[in-house]
């Protein structure tokens, strides 16, 4: 059972750039049905990055973002140890 997918232009011209690709490579001819299942197989292992790249923000930070952070740090005036970071945390 196959169903109708509409890409864009770019999308398109991309997936025939993969599927040459792969006959200049390998000798074999694959369809855009078999190209696209692989890629949707590939995707659906590596499902969180994926959901992750669709996220509005991304890690690491860019350095607009990293100098704000710094901006907002204060010194509270009282030294933590690390002992002290180890009971805060697990009691």
């Amino acid at each position: 059972m196959s169903k109708a997918v509409k890409v864009d232009e770019d999308a398109k011209s991309r997936l025939e750039e993969l599927q040459a690709e792969i006959r200049l490579r390998t000798g074999r001819s694959v369809t855009q049905q078999e190209l696209l299942s692989r890629l949707i197989d590939d995707a659906y292992e590596s499902r969180t990055e994926v959901v992750d790249s669709f996220r509005e923000s991304t890690v690491p930070l860019s350095e607009d973002e990293k100098e704000l952070m710094r901006e907002g740090r204060f010194d509270s005036g009282v030294e933590t140890t690390e002992e002290d970071i180890d009971e805060i945390l697990y009691g």
